[in-house]
Parts: structure tokens; sequence; C-alpha cells
């Protein structure tokens, strides 16, 4: 007996000993027992072919793969993404010798089964909350899907209309796009992964992927290493100290070395600098591009280049299952360098429980829960009305009357289903039924006595006119028209990238046809970026910028325009007159020959043809009412460095609709080592005011809010005067000015 007392003693406490185990002690004792061809597995991801698949059918083109995932020797999957597929695979990986789980990744951009709108109109939103909510919504439904991890946020500053990918991002400023990018990790993660409703985030593209040359997607980036520490890295750094999960590096080279390939990015910088403990994954194939950079040899070269510069995960290249474990046996790769990588992804999996439970995230019923929530819905509507933009309402027209006798819908997204969803959706075989047109969500809020009439006028990039004349036609019948125009949803995202970014085909020459008829005309303009409408700009009185909604788009739509929700969005990059202006943005640098307001445009920094300032401003956006800012204050005209400076302003709701305001605190440091921007954003609040009332806003400002980086990479700030702004966009602002000491 007390032989049997003294074993199932030493057994429980064998027991709690290991249930008391680290993660970091579960993943050196998995490591010991890899070889090299398993841990260079782990750090292999691979497109799945089975997308449309039900059950374990595998087509002869799946056979490697599933083989590679039997032995071990693949540690992630991406384009998996439903309970069943991603179930099956795992069932694969639980008959490999170590029985690693898989990890499942999927592009969550903006909302999964419910989509939300394009991520550069959320950042027209300027409500924080509003986005982590939506990425919240968006990791609970992918979740429930089976995956585990998404290739977002993309925390890309740009300032170039051309890159097709501005639609996946949050504009041309890195003060929001930090504080957006940490919302969005924030609602990917959750309360932390392990949880079921939470997902790994990425934050991508390390680094300075939206400055690409001629907005051209995969080109070169060249910069001074200051301004890539002071606009384009802060908002990965913000990401990494919110707790990313991941990295994604990305395509282009900077200053000659390929993102994939650059130690100083990813193992100087981000994992040593800042202390990022997660893990580096690459751009679908970035690892094997390096040979079309003519930065490596061939692909196992590539593989050396890429592992030694710490790219930790290799996404679908297969470089390093075919290189690193003879790199390793060559001699030629530290096995070190090789376990740090794998101890990154398999710290990940155990942090997500799947050791655990491989399958805690196959679970049927969850599945078929957030498959139509209607929660989902009901928040995605409010969020596309928040994200619109009021450019111009001249005549007052908006909000509409739902008893308007007879309104004409016409253009080429009238009653387009899967457009509204933008590119980067994730694609779903019952979209066309779920997705609220604009016909329909206009057509259910009119009154029962109103007519809603419909001509498509065009399509979106061609040539025909033939619809043309059953377009004016049927605006004559109409007491009001409303135009819906823009680029196709297919033409803002990756590869992308346009050299033209007016209204495609001949939707300006439909819209001048239906100007003609004299009718009065709201014209929607749908997109992925800024474009460029400067006819429409300068002849229509009443213009809304709605990008793409998502789901439920033409219910926000409607909603935006009979008024049940007043537009409060402002732009969140800069609108061009032409593409000849481009890069055009707010927080520019003054020069030695400033152009001045005025005609006059000999020998400054100016066109002899075009304005300098952009069509519309950053932070630009209209409402049904009006907001005067009055009482603006500081707490002192004078400080020293211990001191904070507070800043009072108040705002009225002067106009006959109650709605929402941004106001924007800028400053511009006047006199610098370096040469400082003419404005730089340093705070901003969203308010909501009844008509007639006001609210005194405050907003701090320390030393900190000063700091930039000099030719040297050191980060300070400078005693001298400061002009402290603050108003409703980036142009239209009050201005007073500080003396700070050190």
């Amino acid at each position: 007996m007390k032989k049997l007392f003294l074993s199932l003693f030493v057994i429980s406490f064998g027991i709690g000993i290991s249930a008391q185990k680290s993660v970091a002690q579960k993943v050196s004792e998995l490591l010991a027992k890899m070889t090299i061809e398993e841990k260079a597995g782990q750090l292999s991801q691979l497109n799945s072919d089975w997308e449309d698949l039900t059950g374990p059918i595998l087509q002869k083109k799946d056979e490697d793969k599933v083989a590679l995932i039997q032995q071990g020797k693949l540690g992630s999957v991406l384009n998996v993404r439903s309970v069943a597929q991603t179930r099956m695979l795992q069932e694969y990986a639980m008959k490999s010798r170590l029985k690693i789980p898989l990890l499942f990744g999927q592009d969550v951009i903006h909302g999964f089964r419910t989509s939300f709108p394009v991520n550069i109109g959320q950042a027209a939103s300027w409500d924080l909350g509003l986005i982590e909510k939506s990425e919240r919504i968006a990791a609970t439904e992918a979740s429930a899907f089976g995956i585990h991890w998404t290739f977002a946020p993309m925390v890309d500053i740009s300032r170039d209309p051309r890159w097709g990918r501005v639609m996946e991002g949050s504009g041309e400023d890195t003060y929001l796009g930090s504080l957006i990018g940490v919302a969005r990790v924030k609602g990917f993660q959750g309360k932390g992964l392990g949880n079921i409703d939470a997902v790994m985030a990425t934050a991508k593209h390390f680094a300075a992927y939206g400055a690409a040359v001629g907005g051209r997607d995969y080109n070169s980036v060249d910069m001074s290493l200051r301004q890539l520490h002071e606009i384009y890295l802060p908002p990965f750094k913000a990401a990494a100290e919110a707790g990313v999960a991941t990295f994604m590096n990305s395509f282009n080279d900077i200053n000659g070395i390929p993102a994939t390939g650059s130690k100083y990015l990813q193992r100087d910088l981000l994992k040593n600098k800042w202390g990022f403990k997660g893990f580096v994954v690459s751009d679908w194939g970035s690892v094997i591009e390096m040979v079309n950079h003519g930065f490596a040899k061939d692909k196992t070269d590539a593989s050396l280049k890429a592992i030694l510069a710490g790219s930790d995960m290799d996404m679908e290249s297969r470089a390093y299952i075919e290189s690193l474990p003879q790199l390793v046996k060559d001699g030629k790769v530290d096995i070190k360098i090789i376990d740090d990588a794998v101890r990154r992804v398999l710290t990940k999996k155990f942090e997500l429980g799947l050791f655990d439970d491989p399958f805690k995230f196959c679970n049927d019923e969850r599945q078929k829960q957030q498959t139509n929530n209607a929660e989902h819905r009901k928040f995605g509507r409010e969020f596309g009305a928040k994200s619109v933009v009021l450019i111009k309402n001249e005549t007052q027209i908006l909000p509409l009357s739902k008893s308007t006798k007879t309104v004409a819908l016409i253009g080429p997204f009238g009653k387009e289903t899967v457009a509204n969803h933008g590119f980067w959706s994730v694609p779903f075989n019952d979209d066309k039924e779920r997705i609220i047109t604009q016909f329909d969500g206009i057509k259910n809020q009119l009154d029962k006595s109103s007519t809603l009439l419909y001509a498509k006028g065009c399509n979106v990039d061609d040539q025909d006119r033939s619809m043309f004349e059953e377009a004016v036609e049927t605006a004559k019948k109409a007491d009001v028209v409303i135009m819906t125009l823009g680029e196709g949803h297919d033409m803002s995202g990756e590869a992308k990238s346009r050299s033209n970014i007016h209204f495609s085909g001949v939707q300006e020459e439909l819209l001048k046809e239906i100007h003609k008829t004299g009718k009065p005309i709201i014209l929607m303009i749908n997109a992925g970026r800024p474009l460029v409408f400067d006819w429409a700009s300068d002849n229509i009185p009443t213009i809304i910028y709605t990008w793409w909604l998502g789901t439920e788009a033409g219910n926000s739509i409607a909603d935006v325009i009979f008024g049940t929700a007043n537009p409060g969005g402002k732009l969140p990059m800069s609108f061009p007159r032409t593409e000849g202006q481009i890069p055009v943005y707010y927080n520019h640098y003054n020069t030695g020959r400033p152009a001045a307001k005025s005609t006059d445009r000999n020998y400054v920094s100016a066109y002899i043809d075009l304005d300098n300032d952009p069509k519309y401003p950053f932070g630009f956006g209209l409402s049904y009412t009006d907001f005067s800012y009055s009482d603006f204050k500081l707490s002192s005209e004078s400080l020293t460095a211990n001191q904070t400076l507070t800043v009072n302003v108040t705002i009225t709701n002067k106009g006959n609709f109650d709605g929402e305001e941004v106001a924007q605190l800028y400053i511009r440091d006047l006199v610098g080592k370096v040469v400082r921007p003419v404005k730089e954003l340093k705070g901003f609040q969203k308010i909501f005011l009844k008509k007639g009332e006001s609210k005194t806003l405050t907003f701090k400002l320390s030393p900190e809010s000063l700091k930039f980086y000099d030719d040297d990479l050191n980060y300070d700030w400078e005693e001298g005067e400061f002009d402290i702004m603050i108003g409703t966009n980036s142009n239209d602002v009050q201005t007073k000015r500080i003396y700070w000491r050190k």
C-alpha cells in the first residue's frame, strides 16, 4: 500500500509539475525533439487548394501538400475558411510524428462574413471605438470558421492615391494611422490569444511600402532614414507595443535592400531594439522574389539572406522547405537562428491553445451562429453611414425628403451587389443574396407613394454610350437624380495601381449629359481611394463620398441621403486636383521660396498651371449642420520642459440638425535643427452635439508631442516657438503661439 501510495503521489506530483510548465519550457522540450526538416516545415506556409472542398476528397495537385502536413513539414496554410476544411487539414497534421498543429491564415481585411467599409473609408470615420469593434466582430466571425490568423492591419502610410493599396490603409497621417493600427490590433486579438474569439493580427507591410515610387505596387522605395523613422515606422512601433502577434515584411526594396532580406529592419530594429517577441512572415513569395531584385543568386541564396535577416516564415515560395536543412548542414546557417524562428512560431501555437486542442476553432455550432449575425449587420449599417464624407451640399438638397415624388438612380453601381464589398473582401457563395444594393436601400426608405426609377447609363470602364439616351430620359421624369459613379471595386487594392484616377470610361460624359437636363443632382462617388473629379466638383453642388461600404452599403447610403444619419466623416487623405500634383499631403515642409496664395507663381515653389493646395484637404468633411469654434485658449504662452499645455476650445452646433464633429489639433515647430512640417496632427476628438448645443473640449500637449528625429536619428525636442492650431480640417484652423523652454 505504501508503494502504491508513493507511486500515485509521484505520478500526481509529476502531472502537477507538467501542468505548471511555462510555454517557453514546452517549446524548448518540443524543439529538442524536432529534426531540421521539421523545423524548416514550421517556418513554411503554403496556399490552400481546398477552397471549395466540403470533404476529404483530394485533387492530384494537393497530394504533395498533404504529404508535407502528414510528415510534419508544413507549419501553416492560408486561404482555408471553413470548419470542415480546417478540421480536415488539422487531422492530417495529427498524423505527423510530433503532432504539431497547423496555423490557418486568411486575409480578413475589412470584415469577414459581415463586410464593413474598405479600410480607408473606416479611417474617414475617425472613430477608433467603431474601428476596434469592427475588428472584434471580424475576429469573432473568422475564428468561428476555423481561422487563427489574419494578415491585417495594414499600417502603411501613403501619400500617393495612385497606389491601389491606399484602400487597405488609413491614409497619409502618421499620428492617425498609428492610433487606428492599435485599435485594429486590439479588435482582432481581443482579450488575448487563447480566447476562442481572438485571432492573431499582423502589422504589415514592414516597411515603407506605401512610399513605392510612382505609386506602383511592388516598386522600390528610396528615402532617408530620418523620414523612415519619423513618418513610416511609428505605426509599426505602436502595433508592436500593442502586442501584435506577427509582422509581415514588404515586397519593396528600401534604399537598395529588399525588406525580406533587411537585417536592419527585422533583426536590429524590430526584434532587438523594439523587443518584438512574435514572428515575421514574408509576403507572398517575397523570399524567392529577392532573386528578381538581383539581391540573391537563387532560391538557396534567397533563403540564406532572408533567415539571417530575421524573416521567420516563408509564405508560399517553398524556399525554406527546400533550402534551410542543407544550409544548416553546410554550416552556413547556425541552428540557433533556426531555433529562434521556430520558437517564435511554436510559442504562438501554444498561446492559441492549439496544442491542448488542435480543433478548438473547429466548432460547427459556432460557425453556424456566425454565418448570418443580425447584430453584426446592424453595426455594419451604422459604421457604413459614419464612414461617408459629405463633400458638398451647396443647395441644401440633403437630407432628401422621403416623400420626394420621383427619384432617379442613375449610374453603373446602382444595382451592384458584390461590388459593395470593395477589394480584399472574403467571398462567399451567397454574397449576391446578402448584400444590400444602393437601389434597394433607397427604395426601402422612400415613401410608398414615391417612385424610384433606375437607369444604368454606362458601364464602369469602357466607351459604350448606348445607354445614355435611356438615362437622360429617366432623369427627365424625376424630381431629383442620384448619380452613382466612381471606380469598380476591383480597381483599387493590391496590384491595382492607376496612373489615371479620374472617373473611368464615359462616366463623366454621362454626368455631363444628365447635368444638361437641369435636374437637381446628388452625386455619390464609390471608390477605394481619392479620385480626381474636378469637373464634378466645380459643377455639381451636392457630392457625397461613399467609398465601398460593405454588406449593408445600400442601407448605410440611404440612411445618409434621407437624414437618418448625419454624415460626419473626414478625409484621411488629401484629394489632389490632378495626377500631376501627386504626392500632395498636408504635413509637407516649407521651402526657401514658399508659394503664397496668389496668382504670382514666378520663382517660387509652385506649378505655373495649378494651385499647390489639394482640391480637398486632409481632415475635410461637411455635415448637414454647422459648427462654430470659439474661446480658443491656451493655459500659458510660455512653458518649461516639465509642464503640460492645456488647450481649450468651445464648439457650438449652430445648425438645424444634431451631428458629429471631429475637432483637430495641429502644431508647427517654427525653427528646428532639421526643417519641420508646416502642420502636424497631434490630437483629435469626435463629439456629438445636438442642435444649439455647445461643448468645451480640452486637449493636452506635453514635450513628448514635440519630439522629432534629427539627422543623426536622435529623438528629442527643441526649445522654441510653436504654433498651436485647432479647427475642423487641416486648412481651416485658428492659431496661437507659445514659447516652450527646455
